[in-house]
């Protein structure tokens, strides 16, 4: 994934070649079925924004992010992601089937990788990066960063999870939230943008403390009591 060095005979010397991970975007396709070497050094491209290799650290292109996905985990020859790296995460979706009028497109369009030589693109890097810094104007008052603390305290105490929201996730959690405000045309964040981000933010973080009705309660539903409990 970060690359290997190939010996040139013309240059008389090892060239390195970079691997899969130097991109823009980055999808890590079934990304629990690497291996945890893999994970780790895909864990330091997230965080750090560069790769180590052969003893030597590179920079990755800029911007960087990743998109990836995961097969359920009670399938064989999965590997578990370490808490550290769902954290690095922003955002954990489930996608579910399609619905029929999809699937049917699906089934009768033209094969889905070929359309991708023919898809264009959506905006350029410079212009991401524009929105990117965009949202540091987006206002936060006070009274909503209060709000987003109360969460992530009630997550650290109480009976619903073993472990509580990091501050690496409060963050995250902060800056969905101004990206949500933007989207939906708005320069200050509201509680509402909070409580609409939340679930796919943080539910991916946090487990679990104990099974109810014999089976263990998703984090999903244990966040959806938590908005009732925190007051705004």
């Amino acid at each position: 994934m970060a690359g290997i060095s190939i010996f040139d005979r013309e240059k008389n010397q090892f060239v390195f070649h970079p691997g899969p991970v130097f991109t823009q975007v980055l999808l890590a396709d079934e990304i629990n079925r690497a291996t945890p070497k893999t994970q780790s050094s895909l864990l330091e491209a997230m965080e750090e924004r560069q790769v180590t290799a052969e003893g030597q650290t590179r920079p990755l292109p800029h911007p960087f992010f990743v998109i990836a996905t995961q097969n359920p985990s009670y399938q064989v020859g999965t590997f578990a992601l370490p808490e550290s790296q769902l954290d690095r995460f922003l955002m954990c979706l489930s996608l579910g089937y399609p619905d029929a009028a999809a699937e049917r497109a699906l089934l009768l369009g033209e094969d889905r990788r070929s359309l991708l030589n023919a898809l264009p693109a959506a905006m350029q890097p410079s212009q991401l990066l524009e929105a990117q810094q965009a949202l540091k104007q987006v206002h936060t008052a006070s009274s909503l960063v209060d709000y987003v603390q109360a969460l992530a305290h009630a997550t650290r105490q109480g009976d619903l999870f073993a472990e509580g929201m990091s501050p690496r996730a409060a963050i995250a959690l902060l800056q969905a939230a101004r990206a949500w405000a933007a989207l939906e045309g708005r320069d200050h964040v509201l509680p509402e943008d909070v409580q609409a981000v939340l679930i796919p933010v943080v539910a991916h973080r946090l487990r679990p403390l104990k099974s109810v009705s014999g089976k263990i309660s998703a984090s999903s539903e244990l966040l959806a009591q938590l908005m009732l409990r925190v007051p705004v």
